[in-house]
């Protein structure tokens, strides 16, 4: 067995040598896979983001409030998927400090601004509230509150190398889960109580609606049909990434040393799909999928791009009305305007 086990061209003379050579084969085998698979869903996930962008900036989407919320998620969907595609740090340091930063912050930006959509959605629908004025508070609180979180592991020197990327070490492990894991699925579960009472209100006064046309009541219809409906399914992508890393963080809570491939595969391919996902879900709104033709996005592109119209203004003592035009006239170089009129004689008829 010793004699037909390389490593790099040495020849190991026992069998502990070629066992301890042939699992460091492995572990690099598995590690270049995560990283790669890791890379692969960041950039995907970069690309949906991007996409995501695009269209809102195309189409003008970005009126409401709602929409600019949903710009606001984007955007922040797509730092977080920067990190994901930063190289690996396998040393600590101020390089792999500032990964693990990056990465808590952006987590939780994208996270926030899911919880403000969602409560936004519930004052609308549920306490029939006008949220315009909320716009400062939202972004004080979804940019805001994750930049002091992330910023407490670094007093504490908590970050550092955790797998195929930076962050929270296995040495602080019940930071992990203070930081993140439990807030997290704690707002989760809140999202979902409240999306629960939202559909109920919405199909109770789909019942009262019913009746004499009232214009109030159709325009009520109208906004949650285009606006809130399609963003029911943010805290549902939220959840179904984050349900493989829950797992793994958990598995390596309790056996540290033993990581799990194929938990750790399912990790590093699930957690940076936030930005892919959020654009599929974007994607699925029924005007915004209309609009997706070639048509329309020509149209858009000549609409954004090659709008050439001016808006000039008119000055009254510039005009001039004459019964018609000469060729002397014609050739001038004045800017007043001339109206011709030959069928027409100016006359003054007094008063």
């Amino acid at each position: 067995m010793a004699e037909n086990c390389t490593w790099f061209g040495s020849q190991p003379s026992t069998s502990k040598q070629c066992l301890y050579y042939s699992l460091r084969t492995v572990i690099h085998d598995a590690q270049v896979t995560i990283n790669t698979v890791k890379r692969i869903t960041a950039a995907f996930s970069l690309a949906g983001c991007l996409w995501m962008l695009l269209l809102i900036w195309l189409f003008r989407k970005y009126n409401s409030l709602a929409q600019k919320m949903i710009l606001s998620l984007a955007v922040a969907a797509c730092f977080d998927s920067i990190a994901y595609l930063m190289d690996e740090v396998i040393q600590d340091g101020a390089l792999c400090n500032f990964q693990a930063w990056w990465l808590t912050y952006f987590d939780w930006c994208a996270l926030a601004w899911v919880c403000c959509i969602t409560l936004n959605m519930y004052l609308n629908v549920v306490k029939e509230v006008g949220t315009d004025r909320y716009g400062l508070v939202y972004h004080f609180t979804a940019w805001g509150v994750p930049f002091i979180l992330s910023c407490l592991p670094l007093f504490g020197d908590y970050y550092g190398p955790a797998g195929s990327w930076c962050w929270i070490t296995d040495e602080h492990v019940a930071w992990r889960f203070v930081i993140w894991y439990i807030p997290l699925f704690s707002l989760i579960f809140l999202m979902m109580l409240g999306y629960l009472q939202i559909i109920y209100v919405t199909k109770q006064r789909v019942i009262t609606w019913s009746g004499t046309y009232d214009q109030g009541r159709e325009r009520t219809k109208i906004l949650m049909d285009v606006e809130i409906k399609p963003l029911k399914w943010y805290p549902c992508v939220y959840l179904a990434v984050s349900l493989f890393p829950l797992l793994n963080r958990i598995h390596n809570a309790f056996y540290p040393s033993q990581p799990m491939f194929a938990l750790t595969l399912l990790h590093v391919m699930s957690a940076p799909l936030h930005g892919l996902a959020n654009a599929i879900v974007f994607g699925l709104d029924k005007e915004t999928w209309s609009q997706l033709t070639i048509t329309s996005l020509r149209l858009a592109f000549q609409s954004r791009l090659c709008d050439s119209t001016k808006i000039t203004e008119y000055h009254i003592a510039n005009v001039r009305y004459r019964s018609h035009i000469d060729e002397e006239d014609s050739d001038s170089d004045e800017d007043n305007i001339v109206f011709s009129m030959p069928s027409m004689t100016l006359r003054d008829k007094g008063p």
